[in-house]
Parts: structure tokens; C-alpha cells; sequence
């Protein structure tokens, strides 16, 4: 790993450099918040963004896409081709960094790689940028609120200037190219670890530290919490549609108005669906809110963690702010912390009355 720094003036000349080779992606004002959208203009870019309103994950895994075509009269199969444009992702936060890793970690598994997400994937370089978190923001509680891989470059704003991390020979290149470096001296080195301290200090506190997470989804895995909890959902799967991290698709077979061809389309699909774990014969594994939204949380916080040892929950907060019914991974630990304390309080006694 390499660090440099530049000039913050240098930034707009590095987006052009970028542009010049690649199609750039980064954040924007849209409305009353931020989306990832691609640049014409490196004025439009922001990058003191807080959290999108939805994640870049679907320039990897978009909405819908078609898989192949087929004539049903001949029963040929067209492969479809794949018209991937070399890409920057330019302002990510390290959230979603960890986030793309966690997608890798499925898409690109050897044993069945996705040759769709793959050829995405090898196409983009992506740029990180430290960010300030906002009060939804809890990355910090579940281990994804700093990123020490998975880019190409990373940038933290120093106010005049950024310390530059650099991973990739490609992204080294355009770098050295289109900006002024130099190395980082002592007083660079003490900025950068002030605006570390910045970012920590500026975490919502009130979000509890709970240790243990995925044992105690285990524990607590019949308790009431959830039928309280799961009432109030209103499978509306906006909580899904803004993860940076939810995988699930559907594949559906649509016909051309004559059914004689027709594409295999795939789709995002929601755990919290009233339909997602209906079977052939109608019967529905998950059929009330209940059982859908305690499944969510246990993919989420013990279930990918057992298979690839992290959370796939990344706390970038989307889902607080999307939900219109106050159901999140917070109020989950919120719940833990409650139990633990009272079991703690709990212990506490009998060991005085003994």
C-alpha cells in the first residue's frame, strides 16, 4: 500500500483524468439527498455526501436484467451479451466498500461465480472517500466503518488537501498523471490521524455496543421482540431496495406477445415478501411478518457470519431511514442491549443473595 498526498484542487482534474478512459459513476444532489448517477460534468460531483439514498451496488447487480433469450418454436437459447463499459466508482464510503466485499464474497464464489456480476466487477476501479457519519450511520458497531481493502484509491479530505491510499497499478497511473504528489510528511500524518478522531467522535453514541451479536440471535430467537417487531412491518420491501448488501433475485421467463421468443429476466427479490418462501403447492415457510422480518435480521447479523465470517450487515443506516415503521438492525441491538443488561442486573443479585 502506498500514501500520497495531494491538493484538493487536484480533485477535479483527477475525475476528468478518469473520464477521459472511463464511464464515471460518483455522488450527486438529487433532490433532498444524494444518488450514485453517472458524471458528464466533474462539478456535479459531491463528495462531503452523507449516506445515498440507495447503494452502488446496482451497477454490480442492476434491478433487472436480462440473462438470455430463447425461441420457443425452435428451442435455441441466445446467450445474451454483456455490453460492460469500463467504469469508476469515484466516492464510495468505506460502508459500501465493505458492502461490495460482501457481495463479492457470493457472486464471485469459484465453486459457481456469477458471470454477469464478474464481468461488472472486473470492468470497475473504485475510489473510497472517508466520510462524516450521520446519526443513522452505526458501520462502527458492526466492524464495517473503516475499509482496508476492496478499492482502488482511497481519499481522506485533510481540508486542504487528501491523503491518497493506493492499491492499484491502474488507478496509480491516472493519479500520477492528472494531480501534483507528493509524499506525507509528520504534519500530514498528524492530520490525517485528527480527522480519524473527528470521524469516531462523530458516531450517534446512543446506538448501543452490543458484543456477541450472533450467539445472542440464537438465544433470543423465539422471544417476543419479534412479534412485535414483525407487526409492525408493512412488506413493503423498501428496506431490501436500499441495502447495499441484499443479494436475493428472482428469475422469471417473459414472452413476447406471440409466445414464440422470449427473455430470462432476473429481478431483486425480498426476504420480506409475502411470497419469498412460497413453494409449489402454496405452502409459505416464512408466511407472516413475523417469521420474514426475524429471518432478515438473522441473515443479516449471524447467518452470512457463520459462512464467511463477517456480518452482512454493513451499518450505512439506509434501512432506518427507509423504514417507515422504525424496524432496523438498531433497534435489534437496541434489544440485545436491554436483555443483557437485565441479565446482567439479574446476576448480579444472586450473587449478592448467596
Amino acid at each position: 500500500m502506498l500514501y500520497r498526498i495531494i491538493d484538493a484542487d487536484d480533485i477535479p482534474s483527477l475525475i476528468r483524468a478518469f473520464m477521459d478512459s472511463y464511464e464515471l459513476v460518483a455522488p450527486v444532489a438529487r433532490g433532498q439527498g444524494y444518488v450514485f448517477d453517472e458524471i458528464e460534468n466533474p462539478d456535479d460531483v459531491v463528495l462531503d455526501y452523507p449516506t445515498t439514498i440507495a447503494s452502488p451496488k446496482k451497477f454490480f447487480l442492476p434491478p433487472r436484467e436480462t440473462l438470455f433469450a430463447f425461441d420457443v418454436e425452435s428451442n435455441d437459447v441466445a446467450p445474451f451479451e454483456l455490453d460492460v463499459k469500463p467504469r469508476v466508482l469515484f466516492g464510495v464510503h468505506p460502508c459500501d466498500l465493505n458492502a461490495i466485499e460482501r457481495l463479492d464474497a457470493v457472486f464471485l464464489d469459484p465453486r459457481y461465480c456469477d458471470p454477469y456480476y464478474r464481468a461488472r466487477r472486473e470492468a470497475t476501479l473504485i475510489v473510497g472517500i472517508g466520510c462524516t457519519p450521520s446519526q443513522s450511520c452505526f458501520c462502527h458497531r458492526v466492524g464495517a466503518d473503516e475499509a482496508s481493502r476492496g478499492y482502488d484509491l482511497f481519499l481522506q479530505d485533510l481540508g486542504d488537501r487528501y491523503w491518497v491510499s493506493i492499491s492499484s497499478v491502474a488507478a496509480a497511473e491516472v493519479l500520477e498523471e492528472s494531480t501534483h504528489l507528493r509524499e506525507a510528511d509528520d504534519a500530514d500524518r498528524a492530520a490525517f490521524a485528527a480527522a480519524t478522531r473527528r470521524r469516531t467522535a462523530g458516531f450517534n453514541e446512543d446506538i448501543p455496543n452490543v458484543q456477541d451479536v450472533a450467539m445472542l440471535m440464537d438465544t433470543y430467537h423465539s422471544d417476543p421482540f419479534w412479534e412485535e417487531l414483525g407487526a409492525r412491518c408493512l412488506n413493503c420491501t423498501a428496506c431490501a431496495s436500499v441495502c447495499p448488501t441484499c443479494m436475493c433475485f428472482d428469475i422469471k421467463d417473459v414472452l413476447s406477445p406471440d409466445a414464440k421468443t422470449g427473455e430470462r429476466i432476473r429481478t431483486w427479490d425480498s426476504c420480506t415478501s409475502p411470497e419469498f418462501a412460497q413453494v409449489a403447492g402454496g405452502h409459505n415457510f416464512r408466511e407472516d411478518e413475523r417469521r420474514r422480518v426475524r429471518h432478515r435480521m438473522y441473515h443479516k447479523l449471524n447467518g452470512f457470519k457463520v459462512k464467511h465470517g463477517s456480518m452482512l450487515c454493513v451499518g450505512c443506516g439506509r434501512c432506518v431511514n427507509a423504514c417507515k415503521t422504525d424496524i432496523s438492525p438498531i433497534e435489534v441491538l437496541r434489544f440485545f442491549d436491554e436483555k443483557t443488561r437485565m441479565s446482567a442486573a439479574i446476576d448480579k443479585e444472586g450473587r449478592h443473595a448467596e
